[in-house]
């Protein structure tokens, strides 16, 4: 399909009133969390009417409850124990919604853990777990889900295409937003959604990686629940121009666009969603805006 043939599809998308995730499979990982970002984007997905969303995690907990409740907005949800980071796991999970619906369309490779340990504290052991954890998982979504979703023919799919979305972090733009083995693996998380959108250059498959800021999630309980004990959780974020921390629900609003067609021509893009905090160098507010 040539160029302007895709613009004249996307035109013609754009007109539409139905959802903008109509008739798509969308699998997201690191759903579990109850307050966490993964949980959010499956609810996000959900309102704009996908065909099913499977929600996964290392374990079933929570995911039930968290299908129940997105089955009752009419879209099927399917929970399954996943590992993000073993090809097994993934394959078999991507391999199943092909089978049973003959398309993949969105991937989002949410899956992560967080540490706040200092350089010196960290090992090589705890280093590569968190690059396993991290960094493996994107490569494994970026790698089988974009296979998958070059297979046509099935489910209604006429064309290759789909949306992978990698939650990287501000961490991984630059320094001071975590430890160094987190940052680490979330900057190699936005490389390979760069480099991977090169890799699936004219299949009509996009890659991008959303960076959070200082989102109150599980992840970041302990920072919470500290300043809650301090009396200055209202100082969490003030560094940024908006002067808050997020929800994930902004960060899952976002995740959702990229997934649909509206986003159809943002690609190898590593997206802060932080309250504008890594738009600028360190500053004294009130001194130099």
């Amino acid at each position: 399909m040539n160029a302007n043939n895709r613009i004249n599809q996307i035109l013609n998308h754009l007109k539409k009133t139905s959802p903008s995730l109509q008739d798509k499979v969308c699998i997201v990982t690191g759903a579990g969390s109850i307050h966490g970002i993964g949980r959010a984007t499956a609810l996000s997905l959900a309102k704009r009417g996908p065909r099913v969303i499977y929600v996964t995690d290392l374990s079933l907990d929570h995911l039930s409850e968290l299908a129940s409740e997105i089955e009752n907005t009419g879209v099927r949800c399917i929970p399954r124990a996943v590992d993000a980071a073993s090809t097994a796991d993934v394959t078999a999970v991507i391999d199943e919604a092909v089978r049973d619906f003959g398309r993949l369309d969105v991937f989002v490779a949410n899956a992560g853990i967080a540490t706040g340990t200092r350089l010196f504290e960290e090992d090589e052991k705890t280093f590569m777990n968190m690059m396993r954890i991290n960094a493996l998982s994107a490569f494994l979504a970026v790698k089988h889900a974009g296979l998958a979703m070059q297979q046509i023919g099935k489910g209604g799919k006429e064309m290759s295409s789909g949306s992978i979305i990698c939650t990287a972090s501000v961490a991984g733009i630059r320094s001071g937003a975590g430890s160094p083995e987190y940052s680490a693996s979330k900057a190699a998380v936005i490389n390979l959604c760069q480099t991977g959108a090169y890799q699936y250059a004219g299949t009509n498959i996009r890659i991008n990686a959303i960076c959070p800021g200082m989102i109150e999630t599980n992840m970041t309980k302990a920072v919470f629940d500290h300043a809650k004990q301090r009396g200055t959780q209202h100082k969490i974020g003030q560094l940024n121009p908006t002067q808050r921390y997020g929800i994930p629900s902004e960060i899952a609003n976002v995740i959702a666009f990229l997934a649909s067609d509206e986003a159809s021509y943002l690609n190898g893009q590593a997206i802060a969603v932080d309250g504008g905090l890594s738009a600028s160098h360190p500053i004294v507010p009130g001194k130099f805006h």
